[in-house]
């Protein structure tokens, strides 16, 4: 315990240790609430889920804290549904002993300086054999009353008033978004549309023919901004996986830091203390690992054989297993091995892998601490790095991925700058706080970096 008190002051000395250090405790207190709240199985069949799971949702959605900079002219998303929302009225009335009136009433306040993106109705009906009638009307601040459309409705159907045909001609070829919600005479070919803010109502009069038939209805106006991250072409909330991402990469920088530095530290001490053939061997095994190409041949495994997150993991690990590092460990080996201690040990009759295990490597084991630390953002930029290049794990949701996508998708022609920026800044912060505390330890275990502060 005083030990690691005294280690925790040495290491409060140095601000940018303190500083990564925050954000190392950051990352792991996010990465065990992401784990916690969204579990495993349950972010994937979001993350996978298509309409029915994010079809609420505007496509390529800004972030809604990008209305702080543009003054409200970013449109929110607009959601009214008649089986769950309390504002929407519902109204209906026997006309026969078949027939039965379902009136919906949807009043909203729209109040934004922007326009919507799109405007979808997603009826859903149910009924044996007659389908139910339904009247679309379109309400405006100002009193008009705009019929879109007369229309029989199925069990589940929708009315994509963004794209349809008859309302573009309608509205002289004006978008219906941009139509329903301008000031009369602005939305012109040769004008500049403006918002006409106040109450709207959607007003749908529907008839159903059957004695148990029901009708209704959700209104989607999709807005420009949504979610605190933002979403992508698939409409999917990007904060799933940048919650995710992070357990992902810790998980997979540490375990990569930890199997290649003990295991390569480990051989290092069985040569240096056998030497002979072992140490011969292990040498030129480490000769011929470093002049592999480390990256082209994951990209071959990832395109030919696997893109598994765990398969990667191990080919990183063993590609990693006889680096370059095997050499530095093997010249502390040599020194520790002509101490008088382990004379003595071996006087006393120590067994040849007790002696390794137990009296060499714990006498440079510090040494390992700072360079284990600095390997884990490389090992997290690695795995980014593939996936950039398409061949991350297609099930998972990370860091690397949403770059990909952001990539192939054009996200910085076309304006989505989050989409880049926020897995990028993640990236960033995790590579400069394991940066910081990892320089700030080798300067804690090596003396000479000591004497020089």
């Amino acid at each position: 315990m005083k030990g690691m008190l005294s280690f925790i002051r040495e290491l409060s000395r140095y601000r940018s240790a303190m500083f990564g250090g925050v954000i190392i405790i950051g990352l792991i207190v996010l990465a065990l609430y992401t784990v916690i709240t969204i579990p495993y199985d349950y972010a994937m069949q979001l993350w996978r889920g298509g309409e029915e799971v994010w079809g609420d949702n505007p496509r390529n959605g800004l972030p809604e804290w990008a209305n702080l900079f543009m003054g409200n002219n970013l449109a929110p998303t607009i959601v009214l549904n008649s089986q769950t929302n309390s504002t929407v009225i519902k109204k209906a009335q026997d006309v026969s002993a078949d027939m039965r009136t379902a009136d919906l009433s949807m009043p909203f306040e729209y109040n934004s300086n922007g326009f919507p993106t799109e405007v979808n109705i997603f009826f859903t009906a149910k009924y044996d054999k007659k389908k139910p009638q339904a009247t679309v009307l379109w309400k405006t601040p100002d009193g008009r009353e705009i019929q879109l459309a007369d229309m029989t409705v199925g069990s589940n159907d929708r009315f994509a008033i963004s794209i349809d045909q008859k309302l573009t001609r309608k509205f002289n070829d004006v978008n219906p978004e941009i139509a329903l919600f301008a000031k009369p005479g602005t939305a012109g070919k040769n004008s500049t549309p403006e918002v006409l803010r106040g109450k709207y109502e959607l007003v749908i009069q529907g008839l159903t023919f059957e004695k148990d038939s029901t009708l209704d209805a959700k209104l989607v106006a999709y807005g420009q901004v949504a979610g605190v991250a933002g979403t992508d072409h698939k409409r999917r909330d990007i904060m799933l996986a940048l919650l995710w991402g992070t357990p992902v990469a810790l998980a997979f920088g540490f375990l990569a830091a930890v199997g290649t530095t003990l295991v390569t530290f480990s051989i290092a001490a069985v040569g240096s203390w056998f030497g002979g053939w072992v140490d011969a061997l292990i040498q030129r095994l480490t000769e011929i690992n470093s002049v592999l190409p480390f990256l082209p041949i994951l990209i071959l495994i990832g395109t030919f054989y696997s893109r598994n997150i765990w398969t990667v993991l191990g080919v990183v690990i063993l590609l990693g297993i006889f680096s370059l590092s095997i050499k530095t460990y093997r010249s502390m080996f040599l020194q520790v091995k002509e101490m008088p201690y382990i004379e003595a040990a071996r006087t006393y009759g120590a067994s040849n892998f007790r002696i390794v295990f137990q009296y060499m490597m714990p006498k440079i084991a510090p040494v390992l601490i700072p360079s284990f630390v600095t390997q884990i953002p490389s090992f997290v930029f690695l795995e980014a790095s593939l996936a950039v290049l398409g061949l991350g794990d297609p099930l998972l949701p990370t860091w690397g991925k949403l770059l990909n996508d952001a990539y192939t998708n054009g996200a910085l022609y076309k304006g989505y700058y989050y989409w880049v920026i926020e897995p990028a800044l993640l990236l960033m912060l995790t590579g400069l706080g394991f940066a910081t505390v990892g320089f700030a330890l080798d300067r804690i275990f090596n003396p000479r970096l000591r004497e020089m502060l």
